[in-house]
């Protein structure tokens, strides 16, 4: 008999298995998994250091990252947030450090820092980490009043409390189901592009500061209905701005991630076949580029297009968006006529490609997705139909960009749900 079990031997597990026991240390705690090894995000995440989390520290701020769950987590934010976040850590000797663009890493480099971390924390409170402990059945106890049966491949446990931190793992979402709750269908939600255009072919590698626009056009496929912000085929449905970097397969950097984390839901509806604009000089218009274009044609008419480039993109980049122009490698400035102005213009602030697949973000898969929000109760994490069960993690659906900020919402939900659950075990 265990006061609490903890579903799930990932980042929200830990987390909140960690912080019931440092709330009681009298607690009977004990972590289900599945397979041999824990922690198995946390392991790639980051390439292998593990963005902790994002140097974020206002809870209304963090929350505009979250494509599902910015409302709700706004209170959440404000009970443990990214600072919090970070003192934890670093009271159990785990230094963290903000990088440039935000992102918070241990300085070690290692995401093998925090495994160790939590594996040493669950040691010394205490907590009972039970591997290769498949859940097959999870139902209202019959022999503890208002607490819960689990059940794995050959044994039964019972708790007075139940935490579910599976992540995106569909069968417990089945299992949600079968308790009677709602489950949001999960889709991808952090994903790169997959495209094949002689623009980008061979110049993988390149990373540029652009923007990005799905257009808004109902012709993709006729039986998808989907609500626009405006009627005007001049407003796109999606866009974001940022590092947009050339890959071997299409695209992907920060500003691709943006936008398939607030378009996943209408691109999975459009089979991942859309197009996409790509503004490669953001700071410019199609209208205001050709001006510029017009004005180095005067000032540097003596030297070829290819390799006096008029704004500063990436040589190869340039190249390839001047040929696409129908600008031969030789012709001089002087000598483009205004079709070719209009083109290069054109080629460079509203670069129209095919997308024709997606491709997962590293090791990383997020899903948009899971347990209905309005089914929880975001002051503590529990079910408002199932007394006595908790959530955390991405098994509910809230996902956020890439960036540390699914990490972050791990963390606080975790954290809501063991002072929630401590609280009524007292």
């Amino acid at each position: 008999m265990y006061d609490v079990i903890v579903i799930g031997g990932g980042a929200a597990g830990f987390y909140a298995a960690i912080q019931m026991a440092l709330a009681n240390v009298n607690l009977n705690i004990a972590i289900f998994e599945r397979g041999k090894t824990v922690l198995g995000k946390v392991k790639v995440s980051g390439g292998g250091r593990c963005n902790v989390t994002h140097a974020e520290f206002d809870p209304t701020e963090l929350s505009n990252n979250y494509p599902r769950g910015k409302k709700e987590l706004i209170g959440p934010f404000h009970k443990h947030c990214t600072g919090d976040v970070m003192q934890f850590f670093e009271d159990r000797g785990v230094p963290l450090k903000i990088e440039e663009d935000g992102r918070i890493f241990p300085v070690s480099n290692s995401s093998q820092t925090l495994i160790d971390c939590f594996l040493n924390e669950i040691e010394r409170l205490g907590i009972h980490l039970l591997r290769n402990s498949s859940v097959k059945e999870i139902r209202p106890s019959e022999v503890i009043n208002e607490g819960w049966s689990v059940t794995t491949m050959n044994k039964h446990y019972h708790c007075k409390k139940l935490l579910v931190a599976t992540g995106s793992n569909p069968k417990m979402w089945d299992q949600m189901a079968r308790l009677g709750h709602k489950i949001v269908k999960p889709v991808p939600s952090l994903f790169t592009f997959n495209i094949n255009d002689e623009r980008i072919k061979d110049i993988s590698g390149i990373s540029v500061n652009a923007s990005i626009e799905v257009p808004s056009k109902k012709h993709y496929n006729s039986k998808i209905i989907i609500k626009l912000r405006s009627e005007t085929n001049d407003t796109p449905i999606l866009q974001a701005d940022g590092p947009v970097l050339i890959t071997h397969w299409g695209l992907s950097g920060p500003a691709v991630l943006k936008l398939s984390a607030w378009g996943a839901n209408i691109l999975h509806d459009y089979h991942y076949n859309f197009r996409i604009n790509v503004n490669w000089t953001p700071e410019y218009s199609t209208g205001s580029m050709a001006q510029l274009i017009r004005h180095v044609k005067e000032v540097e008419g003596k030297k070829t297009v290819l390799k006096t480039r008029a704004v500063g993109l990436p040589r190869r980049l340039w190249g390839k968006l001047v040929k696409a122009a129908n600008i031969e490698p030789n012709i001089k400035w002087a000598d483009i006529n205004n079709t070719q102005i209009s083109a290069l213009a054109e080629q460079l602030t509203n670069c129209s490609f095919k997308v024709e697949g997606k491709s997962t973000f590293k090791e990383e898969f997020v899903t948009a997705g899971g347990v209905e929000l309005k089914e929880i109760n975001f002051k503590t994490f529990e079910s408002k139909l199932l007394p006595n069960l908790y959530f955390a993690g991405e098994i509910i659906n809230v996902d956020a960009i890439t960036g540390g900020f699914n990490f972050q919402n791990a963390w606080t939900g975790a954290y809501v749900a063991a002072q929630a659950i401590v609280s009524n075990l007292e």
